[in-house]
């Protein structure tokens, strides 16, 4: 599977980037999903707001039932927080399953492959504190 989410999100930023004076109130079912064109079907994000200055970002993602997003790592520290379903985290060390309410923090650099291995949709909270460039595994 591509990489697609970060790539449109990072995209978006420049567009929707919120500022970091202002609040931002998200909730699940009222948020403004979106489908970009070229994506896997039934995946959606909505850009909660981009840091112009770290180039940070938090995003809300969903992904259906199995979705896999291949392997890969990031230029920046990560957080995961499930808020529905259940995703599994492979690492070097072994794979985790992170249930809704659970957290994940993953050091830059650290490679990882997510999948979602409940039997519905997952949604998850991913904050980086900096640039979240994504870059493939080897």
């Amino acid at each position: 599977m591509k990489l697609w989410p970060l790539l449109v999100f990072l995209g978006a930023a420049a567009v929707t980037a919120q500022s970091d004076s202002k609040a931002v109130i998200v909730n699940l079912a009222t948020a403004k999903w979106t489908h970009d064109r070229g994506a896997p079907p039934e995946t959606e994000g909505v850009m909660i707001r981009a840091d112009e200055k770290t180039g940070g970002m938090d995003i809300l993602a969903r992904y259906p039932a199995g979705h896999v997003i291949a392997p890969h790592f990031h230029d920046s520290n990560e957080r995961i927080f499930v808020a529905e379903g259940q995703l599994t985290l492979a690492r070097e060390s072994g794979a985790v399953h992170i249930d809704t309410g659970g957290f994940a923090y993953l050091p830059a650099q650290e490679v990882q492959r997510l999948s979602c291995t409940s039997k519905t949709r997952c949604s998850f909270y991913l904050s980086w504190d900096g640039n979240p460039a994504s870059h493939p595994a080897k």
